[in-house]
């Protein structure tokens, strides 16, 4: 058939019959273990802190305003600079007042006059009325007469102090010791006696107020905090104060830091929370004494209030890419438990659920679920599933993250957190 002998044809089929025999006797090579990253759980000393939006206030804020109307002639002061209590600040024009203090003066010295003449006449009268060489009556007229003179010295010396006040404050000065803002009048402008508009303002900035308004539960939080620290039974709450860069505001300038000088930190004090609640917002307004030596702090600046709540020392701080959601919403890990069979790099995965507390910079804080010393599968989670063997190294974090860790770690400022 064909020209091919049937040797030829049994010989090859019976080479496809060991061809297909050995196939079927093949077994497939074992599937190869995914790699997966993991790090090892460490307890690390944790600051919470509570980080609050406030402004900035002044500790003693006084308008300077005129007392009597007149014409302002100088300004004694720079805007701008510390002024203390009692310094002249403006002189107004004093001819007008000056009169009035000559006339006072003069009408005292009428009045004074009038009084020693009646008073000469009733004591006159006081010796012959016993003979009674004068009436009763006009002993009485002359009595009444000094009582009256008298009371006119009295007024004319009211009158007198009066013009002199009023003399005096023809020079406006400082009501307070603080630095004065610019002056929003110039000599020549007319002033009148209790204007609403101010000259200037003086803030006593030596220590500031910093107001905040937070959510009722919060407030409840940080007072709680608070009255941990003063029975002694927490680490304490202390008010440090975030500059709108970012910084923490300490005693030393920037320039000084460079220097070598270790930067002091500055703690405010809080001193009280508002005893009503708003309605509409449950918003409760809650007030921070500060000190502000370097006046760096300016009324109506937006800065944070970074309340310190509790320090914890094993805390569990863990990458937020190791968190996930399950089908329930509910945060879950891998946990890397060992596989002996697997060889020096062999685990198998298990899924444990865990409590969430907050997050701190770029890791979320772990309130229950896993332990220090525990492997938390931190790279792969798509190439697992729950019981799977893998193959894991561990993730070894960067240099400069680890010199940083060694430090504890703040919840405002986790700096060992970023990546």
């Amino acid at each position: 058939m064909f020209g091919i002998s049937r040797k030829k044809i049994f010989i090859v089929l019976l080479l496809g019959a060991l061809l297909g025999a050995g196939c079927e006797n093949r077994q497939p090579p074992p599937a190869a273990r995914p790699l997966v990253r993991y790090s090892v759980i460490k307890g690390e000393r944790v600051t919470l802190n509570t980080e609050l939006p406030g402004r900035v206030s002044a500790l003693m804020s006084a308008p300077v305003r005129p007392q009597v109307s007149g014409i302002l002639t100088k300004r004694l002061f720079e805007e701008g600079n510390d002024v203390a209590a009692g310094q002249i600040l403006y002189e107004m024009e004093t001819d007008v007042f000056e009169a009035v203090y000559k006339n006072a003066a003069a009408q005292l010295a009428v009045a004074e006059a009038d009084a020693f003449s009646a008073r000469l006449l009733a004591e006159r009268y006081d010796k012959i009325i016993r003979n009674n060489a004068v009436s009763r009556q006009e002993y009485d007229d002359a009595s009444s007469a000094l009582r009256q003179s008298e009371a006119a010295v009295e007024a004319a010396k009211q009158g007198l102090e009066s013009a002199r006040i009023n003399l005096g404050y023809t020079k406006i000065t400082a009501p307070v010791t603080g630095r004065i803002g610019r002056s929003f009048v110039t000599p020549g402008a007319l002033v009148t006696a209790g204007q609403p508009q101010a000259l200037a303002v003086i803030r006593n900035l030596d220590s500031v107020y910093v107001d905040v308004s937070r959510a009722h539960a919060e407030v409840m939080r940080v007072r709680t905090a608070a009255d941990k620290a003063a029975s002694g039974r927490d680490a304490g709450t202390r008010v440090r104060i975030k500059l709108p860069d970012g910084s923490i505001y300490t005693r030393l300038s920037p320039a000084q830091n460079a220097d070598g000088g270790d930067a002091e930190e500055i703690f405010g004090e809080l001193l009280f929370s508002d005893i009503t609640v708003d309605r509409g917002t449950g918003v409760v307004n809650i007030r921070v004494k500060c000190p502000n030596p370097d006046k760096m702090l300016l009324p109506g600046m937006h800065v944070r209030a970074v309340f310190e709540e509790a320090v914890l020392e094993d805390a569990v701080l863990v990458p937020q890419r190791a968190v996930f959601r399950d089908a329930q919403g509910s945060a879950c890990v891998y946990v890397l438990e060992k596989d002996e069979t697997g060889g020096g790099e062999g685990f198998t995965t298990v899924l444990r659920p865990v409590q969430v507390q907050r997050n701190i910079g770029n890791k979320w804080l772990i309130a229950s679920g896993l332990q220090p010393g525990e492997r938390l599968l931190v790279d792969g989670h798509i190439k697992v599933r729950p019981g799977l063997a893998v193959s894991a190294g561990e993730l070894r974090p960067a240099p400069s993250e680890a010199g940083e860790a060694a430090g504890p770690v703040h919840a405002e400022n986790n700096k060992a957190a970023q990546r």
